[in-house]
């Protein structure tokens, strides 16, 4: 059985945000799902296999750091792009984690939500 792959899994711990990023999303016809956590999230990436993956850094029972040193350790999951949206990208340099996968960085404090499509968009380009 062949699966539709998934375009973007979202990885946010405040429930409302992941929702609104994901009806955002959809509304730009993406194809989204949401998980609230780093382990859910590392089952869903090998059985749905996200073309991108859209994270917080700061994630209760674990950090977005941990999941993206995950991803980087398998060959299949090394190369999809991370968007990383977080309300510590004062703290962060895309360039510092460009290794990890990260293409764009988001601050939730300044973002407006066309900010989502619009870094998603640029990364699936």
């Amino acid at each position: 059985m062949t699966k539709t792959p998934l375009d973007v899994l979202i990885v946010e711990d405040e429930v409302w945000l992941g929702e609104q990023f994901s009806r955002t999303l959809q509304q730009a016809g993406y194809s989204t799902r949401v998980t609230s956590n780093g382990h859910a999230a590392m089952d869903l990436i090998d059985e749905l296999r996200p073309r991108v993956i859209m994270l917080d850094m700061l994630l209760s029972g674990g950090t977005g750091l941990a999941l993206l040193h995950e991803l980087q350790s398998y060959t299949d999951t090394g190369d999809i792009p991370v968007v990383l949206c977080t309300n510590i990208a004062g703290d962060l340099d895309v360039k510092d984690l460009r290794p990890y996968g990260v293409r764009r960085l988001l601050d939730k404090t300044t973002m407006h939500p066309d900010d989502v499509t619009v870094a998603i968009r640029s990364v699936l380009v």
